[in-house]
């Protein structure tokens, strides 16, 4: 149903240093779900989801990104980090738990 939740995320792949902020909130409206991903780094300056290039929604603190997602798949996703000596683009993979949402209400009004 359309709303805001949250629901538990986890990560894979990646060198294991990084972590994104569990549970996330995911927005679901006319069908579509997207989330918002918190890195444990201010240091991704894109992300790449389905060949779409992804830019952070931020300008302060941990990186933050409004990916479209699916629930309870394993999804491939990159992230570039400049955290290295250059840029440097690492495979992970999110899964959202769709078992885990709570609905939170009040955002939106209702």
């Amino acid at each position: 149903a359309d709303g805001s939740y949250e629901a538990e995320v986890t990560l894979g792949g990646g060198t294991g240093r990084a972590t994104v902020d569990s549970p996330a909130k995911v927005v679901i409206k006319d069908g579509k779900i997207t989330a918002t991903v918190v890195w444990s780094s201010p240091n991704y300056d894109y992300m790449i989801v389905d060949g779409q290039k992804y830019m952070p929604v931020n300008t302060d603190g941990n990186s933050v990104f409004e990916i479209p997602v699916k629930l309870d798949t394993p999804m491939q996703v990159i992230g570039d980090t400049v955290a290295m000596s250059k840029p440097h683009e690492v495979e992970y993979t999110l899964t959202f738990h769709s078992d885990s949402a709570t609905e939170v209400l009040g955002e939106d009004g209702e």
